[in-house]
């Protein structure tokens, strides 16, 4: 393939309406033209702009714009042939309204966030999609999303407000002011008339009136939304109504205002197992009746592969699937009482259901967790099992609940007679919105999706239904459009277009187009990479925790450009491929923090840190490999000669220093020599044996301990936990090698497998002796130690862990502080230490907070010092918390995140330890 040059005029325009915004690198515009579709379209370029005044801008100027945030959209409406603008880096503000029974949000604030702000407020949004942990505000206005529970009720389109809407004119419209119908009418007025003249024209229209209330009685975001035209009268209050669900192709929506709903804080559920379709669809008379909030269908292809996700019970995994479907079910409630009753009616109703498997409801939060785990992730677990080199499709339609049993059928029938191998459905079966996905491999197999696309929007249509319910028209049914709703409405819907984009700029080809294959054309290809790239979906899930996300690129990016460079080699270009590879050292290596947080959103488990640490392996020659093993057998030596180092630098004007390591950097490379700076502290203490033959505990103080001093001369973590441990009765034994001993974390994350072997081999040496063959308990004093010991094979406790079950029942608390903000860590969060950091943290503090913005802070062991501005990158918004909070006391569990969140919030970070052990020195 070959990568078009951009316009040169078109970034002339760009730079002249808002300069300095425009990337047009190969690796900027590849890495951000795929999202979660199986289309694919290369930007001239991805544009960042920073406020709704530039956006403005540029609409002003009559660029051909398409807006992206979350990049979760599965229909092909978040990719563009023109420009492309990210609205997720600069528009995450999110404004608690009324005690939370409204919410002020920016396009690029993630559902999840949304919905972690409100809940202390016991409220949450009203759309619930499955993606809700990636998905955007902007891409759940621009898609109408839904989702388990909320059906029609409570969608955007029901919850919203208000918004702020920017016009493809440049005017800017809050239809949420007193005065936004005269606004419009002084500014728009051709667009107010004509808005007011469509209103008419479709309650005037009686056959009109009953298509659209027959279409969006179902959930339906297929075309634009004109039931605003009989729910509204006002033009701006119509305007609003008709841009939700209209991708981008209407205006841009710089914020929203919307109204929550309860978030009930009781619930209980469970999986209903019947032996066939048939039977499941037929319980649903009986359990609408019992009012739950949500009913998810699973069909047996489903539940074979939720039987072997990790969470599945012993229920699921017991089940030999045959022509089996599920029903999973669930009901809230805000009161004990209340849902009590609703699981009386719950029992009633299932007596008389024929089921496969003894139905069961729970209230246990873990167990709940579970099946909504499993049920979230389908898509993505199906995904990524499907064969090397296919693309997976997720289509959703929805049709009136009686008619789904034939749909269903219908179905199953179009994948047998198009030769479609392990397609699922699943969907929302309380509202008759069915999600069935595909394998397809449009290089060899374009004309039997071509032909089973035909067959499938007759199989809807004939049904009275909707071909697309939740995930919006996008390309792959813009075609159908007027097929679904006849010649009038899809005139009234062309005429929307005219009126509010009479250039046609915005999001040309979506939602409405003039071609009948346009469904057919920009395929997104796949080729075969290497194991955790072929089984990513490209989702997105994993980007809002990446910590890399806002300078370089994310775990989803850097798996699209191994995609994009081993295809530019495939197709000869070697051009580009250089190209993409130059780029790739630093955007993707070199400032990857290998934190691993990316597997834990993602639903197929991929770890881009393990490609990582892959490819930083292939770029050491034999030298540095043989160095690292070296170091490896004399690990003392080393952490002495930094300890020094580090005193030396620190007795010495920073002046000298600073230009002493830039100097060096320049010379050996950033990824070579650290970054020395004023706010590092001295060196710290080495580790000491302390023998104990008769101890409870094996103590494995870090290394870490060793390099860095504590903060504002405390006496640091290894101090603190031994005098924990003496007041609570507990004896410690350190290991006579412990100079020597190290996790292997700076090995693994360099990609220095050898070396790391060689420490590995030294560590469990050293604790078989220390623990009589493994009988004493190993605890290490550092998350990332601890999470490092473990991947050794070793099982290490976490000093924090052991400290919340053992030693604080003995201790006495003799003061407290007011406040205390704590940064758990990415290790943390692996190791599953958040009860026992909140525990320690209770005990000593009033009032704990983990600050917004909260995420790894990328400072890596290293990579902090080699990269700091990765660093500064992933702590930006928790330090603007953090420095909002006014905290007595600033804590973590990992020296190196405490280095990194002290440098970027000007507050000194201690281990959690050392404020356990202040808090109860008598």
């Amino acid at each position: 393939m070959t990568l078009i040059a951009p316009d040169p005029t078109v970034l002339a325009r760009v730079e002249a309406a808002v300069p300095g915004i425009a990337r047009t690198r190969a690796s900027d515009r590849l890495g951000l033209a795929h999202d979660a579709s199986h289309y694919l379209l290369t930007p001239q370029a991805v544009l960042v702009p920073e406020s709704a005044e530039q956006v403005a801008a540029l609409l002003r100027a009559g660029l051909p714009l398409t807006f992206r945030s979350g990049g979760t959209s599965l229909s092909g409406q978040a990719v563009s042939e023109h420009l492309l603008v990210d609205t997720r880096r600069h528009f995450r503000s999110i404004e608690v309204l009324d005690g939370g029974a409204r919410v002020r949000v920016q396009p690029g604030a993630v559902l999840r966030q949304v919905n972690a702000r409100l809940a202390p407020y016991g409220r949450k949004l009203g759309p619930d999609p499955a993606s809700e942990s990636a998905c955007t505000i902007g891409g759940v206005v621009a898609n109408n999303s839904s989702g388990m529970t909320c059906g029609t009720h409570a969608n955007t389109y029901r919850t919203l407000e208000s918004m702020t809407i920017v016009l493809p004119s440049g005017t800017v419209v809050d239809t949420g002011a007193a005065d936004a119908d005269e606004r419009l009418r002084a500014l728009e007025p051709e667009l107010a008339d004509g808005l007011v003249a469509l209103r008419d024209r479709v309650r005037n229209n009686p056959d009109s009136v009953r298509r659209v209330q027959q279409q969006f009685s179902l959930k339906n975001t297929m075309g634009y939304g004109l039931n605003s035209f009989l729910d509204h009268d006002s033009p701006a209050q119509i305007l609003a109504h008709l841009v939700i669900g209209s991708e981008g192709t209407l205006g841009f929506v710089a914020e929203a205002v919307f109204r929550t709903v309860p978030a009930h804080p009781l619930a209980a559920t469970g999986l209903l197992v019947f032996p066939a379709l048939h039977a499941a669809m037929g319980a649903m008379p009986r359990l609408v009746e019992a009012a739950p909030a949500a009913v998810e269908l699973l069909d047996a292809e489903s539940l074979r592969v939720a039987r072997t996700d990790p969470k599945a019970d012993d229920v699921l995994r017991a089940l030999t699937v045959a022509g089996h479907a599920a029903l999973l079910v669930e009901w809230q409630e805000p009161e004990e009482e209340a849902l009590a009753g609703r699981e009386r009616a719950a029992a009633e109703a299932f007596a008389g259901l024929e089921l496969a498997a003894p139905a069961r409801l729970s209230r246990d939060s873990q167990a709940r967790a579970a099946l909504w785990h499993i049920r979230k992730g389908l898509y993505a677990s199906v995904a990524g099992a499907r064969p090397s080199g296919t693309t997976a499709l997720l289509e959703d339609v929805a049709v009136p609940v009686p008619a789904l049993t034939g749909l269903c059928d219908e179905l199953t029938a179009l994948f047998a007679r198009h030769r479609y191998e392990r397609s699922v459905i699943f969907g929302h079966a309380k509202d008759g919105n069915l999600h069935f996905m595909l394998n397809e491999r449009f290089d060899t197999e374009l004309e039997r999706y071509a032909a089973f696309t035909e067959d499938m929007v007759e199989a809807v249509l004939s049904r009275g239904g909707t071909l697309k319910a939740e995930h919006g028209t996008g390309r792959v049914m813009a075609p159908f459009v007027r097929r679904q709703y006849g010649d009038e409405l899809y005139e009234v819907m062309r005429e929307v277009k005219r009126l509010c984009d009479p250039a046609g700029t915005l999001n040309p080809g979506v939602v409405l187009t003039d071609r009948d294959d346009a469904h057919l054309r920009d395929l997104k290809a796949v080729v075969t990479v290497e194991p955790e790239v072929d089984r990513c979906v490209e989702c997105g899930y994993c980007e809002p925790v990446c910590p890399s996300r806002d300078l370089t690129t994310t775990p989803r990016q850097r798996i699209v450009l191994r995609r994009e460079q081993a295809a530019a080699r495939e197709a000869g270009d070697h051009e580009l491929a250089r190209e993409l590879e130059d780029e790739y050292g630093y955007d993707a290596i070199d400032t990857c923090a290998v934190d691993g947080m990316c597997a834990t959103a993602c639903p197929v488990l991929i770890n881009t840190g393990d490609l990582t640490k892959r490819l930083r392996a292939e770029r050491h020659g034999r030298a540095a490999r043989q160095g690292w093993k070296s170091a490896a057998r004399h690990w003392d030596g080393i952490t002495r000669a930094m300890n020094a180092a580090l005193d030396t630098a620190a007795a010495t004007p920073p002046a000298l220093p600073e230009a002493a390591s830039r100097a060096a950097r320049a010379l050996a490379g950033p990824e070579a020599v650290p970054r020395w700076s004023r706010d590092l502290p001295r060196g710290g203490m080495r580790r000491r044996p302390l023998p104990d033959p008769g101890a409870d505990v094996v103590y494995l103080p870090s290394c870490l301990n060793t390099m860095f001093a504590p903060a504002d001369g405390g006496p640091g973590v290894m101090i603190a936990f031994a005098r924990l441990a003496r007041r609570a009765g507990v004896r410690l034994h350190v290991p006579e090698e412990i100079g020597g001993l190290c996790c292997g974390t700076p090995w693994s994350s360099k990609g220095f497998t050898g070396g790391h072997e060689v420490m590995a081999g030294r560590v469990r040496a050293a604790l078989l002796k220390a623990t009589d063959g493994g009988r004493v308990p190993v605890v290490s004093d550092a998350a990332s130690c601890t999470e490092g010991f473990q991947r050794i094979g070793l099982d290490v406790t976490d000093a924090v862990a052991y400290t919340a079950e053992h030693l604080l029942p003995r201790l006495t608390v003799e003061r407290r502080l007011p406040t205390l903000a704590v940064h758990p860590t990415c290790s943390s969060t692996h190791l599953g230490l958040d009860a026992a950091i909140t525990a320690v943290a209770r005990a000593i503090a009033d009032e704990v907070t983990v600050p917004e913005g909260w995420q790894c802070c990328a400072f890596a062991g290293d990579r902090g010092l080699l990269h700091p501005e990765l660093t500064a990158s992933a702590t930006r918004a928790e330090a603007a918390a953090v420095r909002a909070g006014g905290f007595a006391a600033h804590a973590s569990v990992n020296r190196t995140c405490e280095l990194g969140l002290t440098r970027a919030t000007g507050e000194p970070y201690h281990h959690l330890l050392e404020l356990l052990d202040q808090a109860t020195t008598p």
